[in-house]
């Protein structure tokens, strides 16, 4: 196929013509601005338009006799693409309480709502890795430093009771992140401000990871906690992280994993958050910033680059959930001063676990929502609520980039189910568990599928208002283990369960139709996300045993949690379909991006999803245009 340029000149002496004459009727202040923005959006869409050529004009000729036409009409918007190429700051960029990463993730909201929700009653058991290991053997420098101030009333225990230990900056700032508190907080980049961290009043239980190992994924003691957080991992899977699936499985306790840090630092997605029955957390980037403030408290997507991802080589999906990891925490050689930490899995994860730790002091104190921290199935609930009520970010996509979701995959590669949303978590969980059969719009339940394959559980919702609305709905059951060394896979009593949504006309059943449907191979987590019909206000999740293993046998039954919610589409109008920068702001450097993705072949960049504005399985023209009118538009940020 023929192609052909405009002349550098031509294109030039146009744009300034227009750049002048629209100084003519500003002010001269415009004068710098107007010059460089004017034309160099110019330039790209100028060139974004040749592109069409076969589209639009069809022949050659036709298109050589309109460019004309079209390039005036480009360059009669550049002034005003230059005027509203920034956007104003979503967030009030001041904050006298930190880690200012917890307002993103919805910790503050939830004390607003409930301050009793401190983490006070439940246990933590936190495993930190040493800093140095000789010939294997742990040194035992993996101890928080204590001394600092915003330690002085935690409740914290080291179990190994090692003597003279050294003191590790990366457990530190887990646990500042997790149970800190300090009300004379200072930073020379952030000022004076209040600690908080997510569980403040959890009593946090410390070990060392191989001496972990060693006694409780070996299955020699048992566990005594109600969340497992670590912010280790492995590149394979080992007899020790199928020890730590087997305690999930087992205990109830809900273990919460760091996925890795991205392709920047070579991380694959690690073990055990990709495991079965672990809750593997992500990252999600800070916002581009000089300023410490602001990077500290904006988050725009996550990214390959930063945050591992799946699949992995057996087709498991991760991660599970993402949340920030940048934070202010605790210095390890300073008896009162903070650092910035680089943003890692490692700083997400204790967000996650501390969410949790959370929604298990809610359910423990009321015995209507027992269910959800028993022994059996209660770390299912509680993945299930947790994964539900995350909220999408723009290019949320089930699978690979295409059109329509995967449902072969339960998650997104990158996102997983979304960012962590305490608020939503909560509401999730407070809602209450419900049987099959008519339920609210809002729920969860702990239960078991019979072992009949022809069995099935129904819950029927009704919708008010279906138009714009999404049925979200998360199932989660537990993988089985061996109970001793090497805790191989109990594959034959494995079950695979399969999570569908009908829209359902009683009056017409011929009507009724499935509108989505989950179905993972190797996962066991299927999820939904999908937009209600406006012309049904009824709606069934059902839940069955995949048909396409009706010769597994599986055990007398398989227990699963459910969690389900009605509301709006998550990432509708966010600014970060557009931001593809993550800085902060749409402009210039954003239609530069998008601009040499279009020209880019398939997969030739990790992130290449971003820039599919409009979510059709290519970054072309049409996603351009999008972004041309986003600009144009000027609107606001939107959370």
């Amino acid at each position: 196929m023929q192609t052909f340029t405009w002349s550098g000149k031509t294109e030039r002496t146009r744009i300034y013509s227009f750049i002048f004459f629209g100084l003519g009727l500003k002010s001269l202040r415009f004068i710098p601005y107007l010059w460089y923005n004017g034309l160099h959006i110019g330039r790209v869409c100028a060139g974004g338009v040749c592109q069409l050529r076969a589209c639009f004009f069809g022949e050659m000729g036709l298109l050589v006799q309109k460019k004309r036409i079209f390039l005036v009409f480009i360059t009669l918007l550049c002034p005003v693409f230059a005027l509203a190429q920034a956007d104003t700051r979503l967030w009030d960029t001041g904050s006298a309480i930190e880690p200012s990463a917890l307002f993103y993730a919805g910790i503050y909201d939830l004390r607003v709502i409930d301050p009793n929700l401190t983490g006070a009653g439940v246990k933590i058991a936190s495993v930190c890795r040493s800093e140095t290991y000789v010939e294997g053997q742990p040194q035992d420098d993996y101890f928080w430093n204590l001394i600092h101030p915003c330690f002085s009333k935690s409740k914290i225990r080291f179990i190994d009771h090692i003597n003279n230990a050294g003191l590790s900056q990366h457990a530190t700032a887990i646990g500042s992140i997790l149970t800190g508190r300090d009300n004379m907080g200072f930073h020379p980049e952030v000022g004076d401000f209040r600690y908080e961290g997510v569980a403040p009043n959890a009593s946090v239980d410390v070990y060392e990871f191989w001496r972990f190992v060693c006694k409780y994924a070996s299955g020699a003691k048992k566990l005594d906690a109600d969340v497992l957080t670590m912010s280790v991992g492995v590149i394979f899977e080992d007899w020790w992280t199928r020890g730590i699936e087997r305690m999930a499985e087992e205990d109830g306790i809900v273990v919460v994993a760091g996925i890795g840090n991205g392709d920047e630092v070579c991380d694959p997605a690690y073990y055990p958050a990709v495991g079965a029955n672990v809750i593997g957390v992500g990252i999600v980037d800070c916002v581009k910033d000089k300023n410490a403030g602001l990077s500290l408290r904006e988050f725009s997507l996550p990214s390959k680059i930063h945050s591992s991802y799946g699949p992995t080589p057996d087709g498991r999906c991760g991660p599970d959930i993402v949340a920030p990891g940048k934070f202010l925490v605790a210095g390890v050689d300073s008896d009162e001063g903070y650092e910035i930490t680089g943003n890692w899995s490692s700083f997400a994860t204790p967000v996650v676990a501390g969410t949790v730790g959370l929604l298990v002091q809610e359910a423990k104190a009321d015995e209507e929502l027992a269910g959800a921290v028993a022994r059996d199935g209660g770390n299912c609930v509680m993945k299930a609520i947790l994964l539900n009520s995350a909220t999408k970010l723009p290019y949320w996509h089930k699978g690979e980039m295409s059109k329509d979701d995967d449902h072969n995959f339960s998650l997104d590669f990158v996102q997983g189910a979304g960012v962590v949303n305490s608020v939503g978590a909560f509401d999730q969980l407070i809602a209450g568990r419900q049987e099959p059969g008519e339920a609210d719009q809002i729920g969860w339940d702990n239960n078991e599928l019979e072992k009949n394959l022809d069995a099935v559980k129904v819950y029927r919702i009704a919708v008010d208002e279906p138009e714009d609305k999404f049925i979200v709905s998360t199932l989660v059951w537990n993988r089985h283990y061996e109970d001793k060394y090497p805790f191989s896979g109990k594959y034959d009593k494995d079950g695979d369960l399969r999570l569908e949504v009908w829209a359902v006309d009683d009056e017409n059943p011929d009507k009724s139709y499935m509108i989505d449907h989950s179905d993972s191979v190797n996962d066991n987590i299927e999820h939904i996300y999908s937009a209600c019909d406006p012309n049904f206000s009824v709606y069934e999740i059902i839940i069955s045993s995949n048909q396409n293993e009706a010769s597994m046998d599986f055990g007398e039954f398989e227990r699963y949690g459910l969690a389900w919610d009605v509301r709006e589409e998550d990432s509708k109008g966010s600014v970060f379909w557009y931001d593809l920068s993550g800085d902060g702001i749409v402009g210039v450097e954003d239609i530069d991006i998008l601009f040499e993705k279009m020209k880019a072949e398939k997969d030739v960049e990790k992130d290449r999803y971003l820039g599919d504005i409009n979510m059709d399985g290519a970054i072309d023209v049409a996603d351009m245009v999008m972004m041309v009118n986003r600009m144009v538009i000027r609107e606001q940020r939107v959370p």
